[in-house]
């Protein structure tokens, strides 16, 4: 049986991209952008964390496998292709992923099924900044941005860009100011995330929460989870989504 079978298919389409969706819970909106190589089990599995927790999660399926354990050379096969496709920026800096404006969509999509005060977005390694340029639609008031591994750390401005045109960045920096925080979870000795989380101190000050964990592991919330970055996360949603204070209820 398939881990997806008790979520709802759907397919979302906009800005000139159209990608099969799975929703599944009851509450507000929290959107779950998986990572490299694709919607592996780990990722429905936080997924189904967050529907527990009191969420309608979706999970759209970008690429790679769906709902199986991938192939050992699955990501070897996936990455290649990342940097061919045009909705992935994985070397220029200073761009926005053209998936933003598709993401922004689908939020607003979300936000008016599931209702509550906004969306959340989590996105992780590949699409870790896509929670950044989805937060520049108003709708994503709960921006979760875990191991942001785009564009590729290869040189100081590789290594510190956090895949938004100065535009986006300075609307993210407005959202930011006025109120909306962003948290930042990876293992402190990843250095596929770069010196990102310094830019992102620099540029949202108190507004950016970071959490940087010991340990040299990489996926903070699936092949590495990690009970700390599993509990930052889901308080940050509840607080944002559900209104619920620091230390639950």
């Amino acid at each position: 049986m398939s881990l997806l079978s008790d979520w709802r298919r759907g397919e979302h389409a906009a800005e000139g991209f159209a990608y099969p969706t799975y929703t599944r819970g009851k509450g507000p909106g929290v959107i779950v952008v998986h990572e490299s190589p694709g919607l592996t089990p780990e990722v429905i599995e936080i997924g189904q964390h967050l529907v527990d927790t009191g969420f309608t999660v979706v999970l759209p399926h970008l690429f790679g496998s769906s709902h199986a354990p991938p192939r050992t050379w699955e990501a070897a096969r996936v990455v290649p292709r990342l940097c061919l496709t045009r909705e992935f920026t994985l070397f220029a800096t200073g761009r926005t992923a053209p998936l933003a404006g598709w993401l922004r969509s689908l939020a607003r999509t979300v936000h008016a099924s599931a209702g509550g005060p906004g969306v959340g977005v989590l996105g992780m390694c590949v699409t870790g900044g896509f929670a950044l340029a989805a937060m520049v639609d108003p709708v994503v008031v709960a921006p979760v941005v875990a191991q942001p591994a785009t564009p590729l750390p290869i040189g100081r401005s590789r290594a510190a860009d956090v895949n938004l045109t100065p535009g986006d960045l300075a609307a993210v920096r407005r959202r930011v100011a006025d109120g909306c925080p962003v948290l930042g979870v990876r293992y402190h000795a990843d250095w596929v995330t770069g010196t990102r989380f310094e830019t992102l101190r620099r540029e949202l000050g108190e507004g950016f929460v970071a959490v940087e964990l010991d340990g040299h592991g990489h996926a903070t919330l699936t092949d590495h989870r990690h009970p700390e970055a599993v509990e930052r996360v889901t308080a940050f949603l509840r607080g944002r989504l559900l209104g619920e204070p620091p230390g639950g209820p």
